[in-house]
């Protein structure tokens, strides 16, 4: 008797030691876990500045990592952070497949927003495991969109060898067939009369009735987000403002004479080809100096006066209509213009623009020129209150002392808001522009 409760205590003794070591090694596991979230010694006090502090984090700084399973061999690929201002997108197209395999940071898939496209990168190398979400599916930061498995193998597409041979080994032997000794010759019945088809008549219809194209001659797709963004945005824009268009037409003469004479020594010396867009912003960043109404801004019953100067510039792309921003412009030279343009340009043509590119702006340049057009009416670009539309050089007879000449001559169109901008500061603004991109030394002289 005395036996059996010495070792009835014993094995009590033995489960609470077992169980004080495994709290403690809780405890020690969440201790290592908290110390590499919170750092230790004198940074203490800067607690709130860490972005890995817990409590002041933002939950997309969390989701723009991968999250691992228990054995650490599979990753689940999500949704980045989009921008401040974007809370949700499309995921438009998956660029692998499951079975695929591919490196860490790779874009696997493509979300489209109101503004930009974003990649969704592969957390770590690997396989593609499967796709959690669809394409067409809304989407938020945070979002899972694939299994990525570090031990798959990638899946093959080729028919191994033995494999190959299977079908020709499964075909049945061949059975020779013994001489028949006598057939029957088969009776000739006499062919059936079809009854005649009812002639269907197509349906009268009056005169006046138009003849449609059949449906199925149609196709209806779902409208990608950034087309619903600029109908939305040039909408609004035709319903809020009290839009007026001026015109006038510039003599480019000079100006190309000048590009001609420098192209080379400019190249040479900047690295980059001279443009006519970046004189055209030189123009107009005068005009917007000299006449400051135009780059202000209508909000409620106040007027915004901005002591700075960002140029959008209207690039059209495959998917759309972008219009990055050129951030200061008004301390910029011919130089930093052209390559801050070529910089925009590749972006937005390699679909690698970001929400910042295309952030604020307080006046656009729209240059149509480019797809042959002679004249337009642009139309604003809200937050603004003007846009400038260049159009295509054309030779046309004008009058120059006298004589009639051909020159390259170019339309120029000025939309803006009437409701804060009169018709005598649109028409000096214009004049402005036309008078720095026809004699450039004006620019040099400020006058």
């Amino acid at each position: 008797m005395a036996s059996r409760v010495a070792s009835g205590l014993l094995r009590r003794r033995a489960g609470a030691t077992l169980g004080l070591l495994r709290s403690y090694t809780r405890v020690r596991n969440y201790s290592s876990q908290l110390s590499a979230l919170i750092p230790v010694g004198s940074q203490c006090s800067k607690l709130t500045r860490r972005r890995y502090y817990m409590p002041n984090a933002s939950p997309y700084q969390l989701w723009s990592r991968s999250f691992a399973s228990d054995n650490g061999d599979k990753f689940e690929a999500v949704v980045p952070f989009m921008g401040e201002s974007v809370t949700d997108g499309t995921l438009a197209t998956f660029l692998k497949k499951p079975g695929d395999r591919v490196e860490a940071d790779e874009p696997i898939a493509q979300i489209e927003t109101d503004k930009v496209t974003i990649d969704v990168a592969s957390p770590e190398s690997g396989v593609i495991e499967k796709f959690i979400a669809s394409e067409g599916d809304t989407v938020t930061p945070g979002t899972k969109v694939a299994i990525i498995s570090k031990s798959a193998q990638p899946a093959e597409t080729h028919v191994a060898p033995s494999e190959e041979a299977t079908p020709k080994e499964s075909s049945p032997p061949r059975v020779e067939e013994k001489p028949k000794i006598e057939e029957k010759a088969p009776k000739v019945e006499p062919p059936k009369k079809e009854a005649p088809k009812p002639t269907t008549t197509p349906p009268k219809t009056s005169p006046s009735e138009p003849q449609l194209p059949p449906k199925e001659r149609e196709r209806r797709v779902p409208m990608p987000r950034l087309r619903k963004r600029i109908a939305n945005r040039l909408k609004d824009s035709q319903n809020t403002f009290a839009m007026l268009t001026t015109f006038n037409e510039v003599d480019m003469t000079n100006l190309m004479k000048l590009r001609s004479d420098y192209k080379d020594e400019f190249v040479k010396k900047h690295g980059v080809k001279l443009g006519l867009m970046s004189c055209f912003v030189k123009a107009a960043v005068s005009a917007l100096q000299n006449q400051p109404i135009v780059n202000a801004v209508i909000d409620g019953d106040d007027i915004i006066y901005r002591d700075y100067i960002d140029v959008s510039v209207a690039v059209g792309t495959s998917k759309g209509l972008v219009v990055p921003v050129i951030r200061d412009a008004d301390g910029m030279n011919f130089a930093d213009i052209e390559k801050g343009i070529n910089n925009l340009a590749k972006k937005a043509t390699d679909g690698a623009l970001s929400i910042d590119d295309m952030a604020g702006g307080t006046f656009t340049i729209s240059n149509g020129g480019v797809y042959g057009s002679l004249i337009s009416t642009p139309i604003i670009n809200p937050p603004q209150s003007a846009i400038l539309g260049m159009h295509s050089i054309v030779q046309r007879p004008v009058v120059v002392d006298g004589n009639i000449l051909a020159r390259p001559m170019m339309y120029l169109a000025l939309t803006y808001d009437h409701r804060l901008i009169d018709g005598r500061e649109a028409v000096f603004f214009l004049r402005r522009i036309k008078d720095v991109v026809e004699d450039p030394r004006r620019l040099l002289l400020d006058i």
